[in-house]
Parts: structure tokens; C-alpha cells; sequence
């Protein structure tokens, strides 16, 4: 068994470590950025505002010290997309060689275009580190695997070995990984999704039907995939768990922040207001989508949906029109 620090007390991060107590025979640290937010867990006996009613075990060690990372064999990133690169930076002189780096973030950077695993990557290398850094994603809601709700994921590692050393230490009775050497596809079908998940949110927002979440599901994997296919993933890959899984349960799913985002630009509240009201909460589809758009422009690649999620977040146009424009789109062949 091995010692594992999560990084992030969100309601993620906080689950995957039930997760892993739950498996059994780990030495588990959740670690939170903020001094004051471990001891209000620690106190509790529980994450009162991300995951409230899930006692944590006193055997996982709620802490935030960084030092804590050097004791880590595995450590788990599930760091919000827009505050990674300065955490690993700030954690980095507490990395060394021989550990192993699973990012369990969605997201793709702004400005950059990186994937996460890039991120932490080139955080690294900056410091002439080199680790071994894969993606662990799928259709998951934090609440429901804290629940010990049965879960499928996906990690990929480029080296099959390390993938395989992952799926032993962090499959249970309640959650079961699958391999990948794809890591480019399984992570941007993580990402990605939670555009679409807005874009289904705005149709049930204004009171569209069943017919229009699929379409915009259907068409929304065959956008994904023409992206991921372009930056080098593998379109199997997207048929599959961190694909069209993960787009399924976001874009359906009553417990998925990113549809939930949707439904409330869809309904006329305004975007910074609802993000306020998310608690602290972070629905990644909105920080997604602007970085989401310049890779596609990058790889010109065309995402139609994804455009005008785009201009509704960003340019506040009116959630009917962007509908109206998607239908009346010049016709073509289904790909």
C-alpha cells in the first residue's frame, strides 16, 4: 500500500480520499491551501461547505502543511484549473524523483491551451523535475462516490505500467479504473464536457425538451472528439468513459454544477451572480470554454456549440438567440 496526498479539500478532492480510505491500507493526507480550512475540517470531523455529512476518518490526516508532499508516493492534483500552476509552484520544493502525479482537475488553461497534466508538467520542469504525470477522469460526482456509490474511471498514464499501478491502489468495491495510454483524449473529454453541460443547462434553462438535450449531446461528443483527435487523442477514447460518459452524467445529471450554471443563464440570472451563489464551488465549464476555443482556433478545428457558449458567458447574448443561431447553421453531413 502506499502514501497518498490529495491535494484540494474541495468536494472532489475530499471524496477521492474517502475513496482511498475506503480501499483500505493507505496513509492518506488530505491537504487544503489554507491554514483555516483544514483546522474547520479537522474540528468538524467532516468538510462542512463542499461535502457536508461525510464523516472523515480520523486515520486521514487533514493538513496544510507542504512539507506534507514529501512524504508522498502518490500525489493526487485536484487543484481548480485557474489556481494549479501557482500551487505546484508553491509545492514544488517538496516534490522529488520517484513519486507519481494523477491530476484529477477537468480543465484546460487559459492563454496557454495546456491540459493539466502539461500544466503540472511545466511547473516541474521549471525546477528540473521530472515526474510521471497522468489523468484520472469519468463520470464521477463527488457526492455519490463519497456515498460509495459504484464508480467507473479512467487513468491514463503514457507508461501502461504506472496506469496499471494506479488501478490496483485506487480500485475498491465502490470504484473501478480502467487503463488508458491516452492521455490527451482522456483528459480533454473531461474538460470539455463541461462546456457542453452549460450549453444543456441553457436548453432546460428555456425550456426545451428532451430531443434538444440529445442533439446537443450527440453533437457535442462529435465536437470533442474532432478536437481531441487534432491535438492527438484517439477517437475510441472519446466513445468511452471520459467521453461520452462523463457527457452524459454532466450534461443530465441534477448534481452537476456546469449544467446547473446553464439552467440559470438559461432562466435570465446573471453569470456573476450565480457564481457567487455556487459557495465557493467551481463550475470549470466557464473557465473552460474561452481556453477550450483557442485550442480549437489553434488546431482550427470548428466547435459551434462551444462558440456560442462563448458569447453567452462572455458577451451576454441572449440564450434563445445562441439556440436560434446553432438551428439555423448552414446545413452538412453528419461526421
Amino acid at each position: 500500500m502506499s502514501r497518498i496526498v490529495v491535494l484540494g479539500a474541495g468536494a472532489w478532492g475530499t471524496a477521492i480520499a474517502l475513496s482511498l480510505h475506503r480501499h483500505g491500507g493507505h496513509r492518506i493526507s488530505l491537504w487544503s491551501h489554507s491554514a483555516d480550512e483544514a483546522r474547520q475540517i479537522a474540528e468538524a470531523g467532516e468538510n462542512l461547505l463542499f461535502l457536508p455529512g461525510f464523516p472523515i476518518p480520523d486515520a486521514i490526516a487533514i493538513t496544510a502543511d507542504d512539507a506534507i508532499v514529501a512524504s508522498a508516493e502518490i500525489v493526487v492534483s485536484v487543484i481548480p484549473s485557474g489556481f494549479l500552476r501557482p500551487t505546484i509552484a508553491r509545492l514544488r520544493p517538496h516534490l522529488h524523483a520517484g513519486q507519481i502525479v494523477v491530476s484529477a482537475t477537468k480543465g484546460v488553461e487559459d492563454h496557454t491551451y495546456l491540459r493539466m497534466t502539461e500544466v503540472i508538467s511545466a511547473s516541474l520542469s521549471e525546477a528540473g523535475l521530472s515526474l510521471p504525470v497522468g489523468a484520472f477522469s469519468g463520470p464521477s460526482f463527488a457526492l455519490e462516490v463519497a456515498q460509495g456509490q459504484p464508480t467507473a474511471v479512467t487513468v491514463a498514464f503514457d507508461d501502461p505500467e504506472i496506469s496499471a499501478r494506479i488501478q490496483q491502489e485506487f480500485s475498491s468495491e465502490t470504484l473501478r479504473l480502467y487503463t488508458s495510454t491516452d492521455v490527451i483524449g482522456v483528459e480533454l473529454g473531461g474538460a470539455l464536457k463541461n462546456v457542453i453541460a452549460i450549453a444543456a443547462g441553457v436548453a432546460a434553462g428555456v425550456g426545451l425538451g428532451h430531443n434538444s438535450t440529445a442533439a446537443l449531446i450527440t453533437r457535442g461528443i462529435a465536437e470533442i472528439t474532432r478536437l481531441a483527435v487534432a491535438c492527438g487523442g484517439r477517437r475510441e477514447t472519446l466513445a468511452g468513459l471520459t467521453g461520452v460518459g462523463d457527457l452524459v452524467l454532466t450534461c443530465t445529471g441534477s448534481l452537476s454544477r456546469n449544467r446547473t450554471v446553464g439552467q440559470q443563464l438559461g432562466q435570465g440570472r446573471n453569470l456573476s451572480e450565480i457564481l457567487a451563489s455556487l459557495g465557493g464551488k467551481v463550475a470549470e465549464g466557464v473557465f473552460t470554454t474561452r481556453a477550450a476555443l483557442g485550442l480549437a482556433r489553434k488546431h482550427n478545428i470548428e466547435m459551434p456549440i462551444s462558440e456560442q457558449m462563448e458569447q453567452i458567458l462572455d458577451e451576454g447574448k441572449d440564450p434563445r438567440e445562441a439556440i436560434k443561431d446553432l438551428m439555423l447553421r448552414p446545413g452538412r453531413d453528419e461526421q
